[in-house]
């Protein structure tokens, strides 16, 4: 196969794939918010979630940041995002479990931390919400899930 015909196939596959993709986009008129879960052990979870409060802003969009464990120490993320008058950051926890070792203060301090979400979930000028840490105040039960399942369910539909 000569150079002009590989270039020549290669154009033909192109545009079919563009009218394919130009088809999805069309139809995907269904405008509604995500959830997104970062699971895992390790790095990178609240890094993929502060990478998503960049793009909002990117985007001109409000967001508001809650983080249920963290506290003690200062970090990068929050130093950076609260220079930004679109973004709420609100750091609820007091540290680490292994550093607290007061499993009725970390309960207090995670419910304390549900409410300030409950108030940026429901606020409908809020583009987007980084509930930093959730899934780990979940594990150990420091919240209700039922609760925090229909108050995720209630939030206003960009959201």
């Amino acid at each position: 196969m000569s150079e002009g015909q590989s270039d020549d196939r290669y154009s033909e596959r192109m545009q079919k794939k563009k009218a394919i993709m130009d088809a999805r986009i069309r139809d995907a008129s269904d405008e509604r918010g995500v959830i997104i879960v970062n699971t895992g052990t390790g790095k990178g979870k609240s890094s993929a979630g502060f990478g998503m409060v960049a793009r909002a802003l990117g985007h001109g969009q409000k967001a508001g940041v809650v983080q249920f464990i963290k506290g003690k120490f200062a970090t990068g993320e929050e130093a950076f995002f609260r220079q930004f008058d679109k973004v709420t950051y609100h750091v609820m926890g007091e540290g680490y479990t292994w550093e607290t070792q007061d499993r009725s203060r970390d309960v207090e301090m995670a419910g304390a931390a549900w409410e300030q979400a409950r108030a940026l979930l429901g606020d409908d000028s809020v583009d987007l919400v980084l509930l930093d840490e959730l899934n780990i105040a979940l594990k150990k039960e420091f919240l209700d899930l039922p609760t925090v399942l229909e108050d995720l369910a209630n939030r206003p539909p960009g959201q």
